[in-house]
């Protein structure tokens, strides 16, 4: 059985402001304070995992020994099959370091071409303690890219995903209906079910 949380603060262990918006948003329907990594000044440490799950648990555990707080860490990426499985968990790093997405975005398509455009998002969700007790869930998304990048809301590669079953891409989405199918709702759901049974 998972550990359950208890306590009315968390790290969001991430310095991405679109991710601890997203993450903040989700964690409203607890009693729990969200406070970032960045607020705290805690250093970002360096991805060496060859997983989103490894990834993952190693952004959280760091957030939690740093802040001797429970943390919360995703690490989340574009999955394109027709790529060998990249940007993957090189993700971001496709956006350089200046966090330039609509030039990741403008690469996946252009290493693309004319391959099958079929894609998904996966997040790898990991809540850690400052005792290095780490709890994770996996939650993906399936859809398709497309071209050129539609819609102004989320972040990252959003304006080139567009879900199975729906005409607008992630960016062109409401953020709420966003919320409630995409990869990080899908591991959330699965962490709210194991670990907040009782908040």
């Amino acid at each position: 059985m998972a550990r359950q949380f208890s306590g009315d603060k968390i790290v969001v262990a991430s310095h991405n402001a679109g991710k601890v918006k997203e993450i903040g948003e989700l964690l409203n329907q607890l009693k729990v304070d969200p406070i970032s990594a960045g607020d705290l000044n805690l250093p970002e440490p360096e991805e060496t995992g060859l997983t989103f799950i490894e990834n993952s648990e190693l952004k959280a555990l760091a957030s939690a020994l740093g802040s001797n707080l429970p943390s919360l860490a995703d690490d989340s990426g574009l999955v394109v099959p027709s790529l060998g499985g990249y940007p993957g968990i090189y993700s971001a790093r496709w956006a350089g370091p200046k966090k330039d997405f609509k030039l990741a975005m403008k690469k996946v398509m252009e290493e693309l071409g004319g391959k099958d455009r079929s894609a998904f998002f996966v997040c790898a969700l990991s809540l850690a303690w400052p005792d290095g007790h780490t709890e994770t869930f996996e939650g993906k998304v399936h859809g398709s890219l497309i071209w050129p990048m539609r819609g102004k809301k989320g972040f990252g590669y959003d304006p080139i995903f567009k879900p199975n079953g729906f005409e607008v891409s992630f960016a062109e989405m409401d953020p709420l209906k966003k919320h409630a199918m995409s990869h990080r709702a899908n591991a959330f759901k699965l962490l709210l079910g194991a670990c907040f049974e009782g908040v």
